[in-house]
């Protein structure tokens, strides 16, 4: 297992997100190997659920691919298994809580280090409820990632004092999705959570181009982009791995020119 925070190390962190299993779990090995290749820091992992109430319809979508091909939670993990050993970039886990109670919590945290996942994303456990998974994370050393939205406002600061891996800033209100243009003070958040604490803060949600990457690096530490990428892989199916990896390369040389 990676620690997160080698993925800030030399320079700021782009970090793609796919659903595991779409369109294929061998698919999905390969898109993993590429992403790194591709100069990816940090990968996050969508496991795929029949309800992701953060997601916009392009990860929807995927998700309901990934599932009618029968990918499960323990199939996902076993491919992951396969190719860790040649991963030298962290990944992180993007789930929601009910899949995680029905596979345990002991049990799933367990397999997340077994596996070399270095950190769980979980949108529908807000803050003030993070103790229901803190104590197992811990055990298994398995970083908790918060995250904060435009409209968090004072509680910044109390979430920034206590995330681990790093702080995920949403951009933009609403679900996940390409969008035209992030209209929301992204630099001021991250800035109030600079000051109260040195989490790496990692700005997602919408970002789909070089440009806007750069421009959110700029007020960062990192840049996250899952649907643009989620987008050219449901285009392109299983012939999905290297226009992923020109995209991805094209947002990673974004994000680590800008100082």
């Amino acid at each position: 297992m990676i620690n997160i925070s080698e993925a800030f190390k030399d320079h700021k962190a782009f970090i793609p997100f796919i659903t595991g299993g779409d369109p294929d779990l061998e698919t999905t090995k390969k898109t993993l190997l590429a992403l790194q290749e591709a100069g990816a820091d940090l990968i996050e992992i969508g496991i795929p659920f029949s309800d992701p109430m953060a997601e916009g319809p392009v990860i929807q979508d995927a998700d309901e691919r990934a599932l009618a091909g029968g990918c499960t939670t323990d199939l996902l993990m076993d491919a992951i298994k396969e190719v860790a050993p040649s991963m030298h970039v962290p990944m992180v886990f993007m789930t929601y809580m009910n899949p995680v109670y029905t596979y345990g919590k002991e049990k799933f945290m367990e397999r997340c280090r077994e596996i070399g996942i270095s950190g769980v994303i979980i949108p529908d456990v807000p803050f003030e409820e993070r103790d229901e998974l803190s104590d197992v994370c811990k055990k298994y050393d398995i970083a908790q990632i918060s995250m904060v939205a435009p409209t968090s406002e004072e509680r910044i600061t109390t979430i920034a004092k206590e995330s681990k891996g790093f702080l995920y800033c949403v951009s933009s209100l609403g679900v996940t999705g390409v969008r035209n243009e992030i209209t929301s003070d992204v630099g001021a958040m991250v800035n109030k959570a600079h000051e109260a604490s040195d989490i790496p803060c990692c700005i997602g949600f919408g970002i789909s181009n070089p440009e806007q990457a750069a421009k959110m690096a700029a007020v960062s530490d990192g840049v996250i982009s899952g649907s643009a990428i989620v987008r050219i892989i449901g285009e392109h199916g299983k012939d999905c791995v290297e226009p992923v990896r020109a995209f991805v390369k094209s947002m990673a040389d974004a994000v680590h020119a800008q100082a």
